[in-house]
């Protein structure tokens, strides 16, 4: 069984999703399915194949959500000693040396990955590219955009 990295945060929000579907999703569902099967035929009831295909979602995400869980290895950075190296889960300040724009990235997993907060996925290219350098480094990493060159500026475990 693979493991999947996973922040604190990221537990937490699949916890407090999976009680969101399991104490108040699948209750209305289940309000629903009943009121409709109230109206007579169900071949011909939509009310009830709507309410049907939202219980197989809400069912379907339940089990994915349980089984990301069940296979996550959470990873506190803020109990790590600050070695000044990029690891999973460590807030990576880096200057674009074509740009010199200045970008903060924070390296989570892949559910937890929201490019519009700088939360990158572990498993994108600019991740990959910077894990396991150190502050000071100059790394070259391959985009779909092209070639990029970043200077790392600072390593954060928060």
């Amino acid at each position: 069984m693979k493991q999947i990295p996973m922040t604190i945060k990221g537990a937490e929000l699949l916890r407090a999703e999976l009680e969101e579907l399991k104490n108040v999703k699948r209750p209305q569902i289940i309000a629903a399915i009943a009121e409709a099967r109230e109206h007579g035929d169900l071949k011909e009831n939509a009310e009830y194949h709507a309410a049907r295909e939202q219980q197989g979602f809400c069912e379907g995400r339940i089990q994915e959500i349980e089984a990301k869980l069940s296979q996550a290895q959470i990873i506190d950075v803020t109990k790590m000693k600050n070695s000044g190296r990029v690891v999973f889960g460590a807030t990576v300040t880096v200057v674009n040396t074509a740009t010199d724009e200045e970008i903060t990235y924070r390296i989570v997993g892949d559910d937890e990955a929201d490019l519009k907060h700088n939360l990158i996925s572990i498993n994108s290219p600019i991740a990959r590219g910077l894990v396991g350098k150190e502050e000071d480094d100059t790394v070259q990493i391959k985009t779909p955009g092209g070639e990029v060159e970043f200077d790392i500026i600072k390593v954060a475990y928060l």
